[in-house]
């Protein structure tokens, strides 16, 4: 099965060519990383084996956050990480989603409208949520950004993990929401709708926006993780280091088209679907972000801001748990697993004796000129 890569470098020079002029610097800089991935373009090293003295060539990765191929161990230091700072407590996911109307708008304009979603979603939950009718105090919520559906269409979203339960004004006090319910979803749905549209207007004050968008309701979700709130973060991570589609779902790559794999959501099946390489490598680049664009980002209790008060919230919720200091821990952690360290790397293995280590004996040059 061809890799992601390989469709970049064989079709990759004639998109550029068609529609390099149109193209912006983030997507320019997303082909020219995957396409040298893993190659002598990027430089590596000479190992040998020292048991049977096999040798072989290992190159770098290009670490771009889009690529498919990259980024393992940190898609696991981030879930690992972000488990160790669940709150004992219920969760939800909410998911908040733009009408299709708004869609090309927003491509356009990726870095104030997606920015103006992530914003619009997190300030209208805490608005609501603060009602004393509902949470009635502060809460705290985890977002990340999806712009693609499984096929791999323009579809922005933003996935968020809420605990079930608030602080008080008055910062003293922890309210639990009530079993099942976080808030009413359609007054979000009106307030996450009025919120995003002020965003967009200030953004974009000469933009003309269709005015359908206020006779059709917004789509929003939002459930409690009876799944388990830990699979909640590993489905979010598998997306925080890369994007839209794996290695895995690629099927074919030849006579000018793309086969890929994608899992129907209405029939709980996978089907496949083959697409002209200009279109794949289209539907692909428009996810990729704006340089600098932060697609995980924390609102309310779980900002940088109360890092010390949800350490405190921690303790009040897990009582007879010692205080180290050394930061927030999931209930039952010791104080040396508080905090996830970064994972050691193992020695590889010779693919040829199973027996030997791999060692480092020369080091290869990089081909290319590394980016400003």
């Amino acid at each position: 099965m061809p890799a992601l890569a390989d469709v970049i470098r064989r079709y990759g020079p004639a998109y550029i060519e068609r529609f390099g002029d149109r193209m912006p610097p983030s997507h320019r800089r997303a082909m020219r990383d995957l396409a040298a991935c893993r190659t002598a373009a990027l430089g590596g090293q000479l190992t040998r084996c020292d048991h049977c003295g096999d040798e072989r060539y290992v190159y770098h990765s290009c670490r771009n956050r889009s690529c498919p191929a990259c980024h393992g161990s940190e898609t696991q230091h981030w879930a690992s990480a972000r488990r160790a700072e669940l709150l004992p407590v219920p969760y939800y996911h909410v998911v908040f989603t733009l009408p299709k109307e708004l869609r090309g708008t927003v491509r356009s304009h990726q870095r104030k409208l997606l920015s103006a979603l992530g914003t619009a979603a997190a300030h209208s939950l805490i608005q609501l949520a603060a009602d004393p009718r509902y949470a009635g105090g502060r809460i705290g919520l985890l977002s990340v950004l999806h712009t693609w559906t499984r096929d791999l269409a323009y579809h922005p979203h933003v996935h968020c993990l809420v605990p079930g339960g608030a602080l008080t004004r008055d910062g003293r006090q922890w309210v639990p929401t009530r079993a099942t319910f976080l808030v009413p979803i359609r007054a979000l749905s009106v307030l996450f709708r009025a919120r995003f549209m002020g965003l967009a207007r200030k953004a974009l004050p000469a933009e003309r926006f269709p005015e359908s968008i206020w006779k059709t309701s917004w789509v929003v979700y939002c459930k409690p993780t009876v799944q388990g709130v830990a699979k909640v973060v590993d489905y979010l991570a598998r997306y925080v280091h890369r994007i839209a589609i794996t290695d895995s779902r690629l099927v074919s790559a030849e006579d000018g088209t793309v086969t890929f794999r994608y899992k129907d959501a209405e029939a709980q099946r996978w089907r496949t679907t083959t697409l002209p390489a200009t279109e794949f490598l289209r539907r692909f680049l428009q996810h990729v972000l704006p340089r600098g664009f932060h697609k995980v980002r924390y609102y309310g209790l779980l900002s940088p801001a109360y890092r010390q008060t949800l350490r405190q919230v921690h303790l009040v919720l897990s009582p007879g748990r010692p205080d180290t200091g050394s930061g927030i821990r999931s209930p039952g952690c010791t104080s040396e697993d508080a905090l996830p360290s970064a994972p050691d790397r193992a020695p590889y293995k010779c693919t040829s004796c199973h027996a030997g280590v791999l060692l480092v004996i020369a080091w290869i040059p990089r081909l290319i000129r590394a980016p400003p």
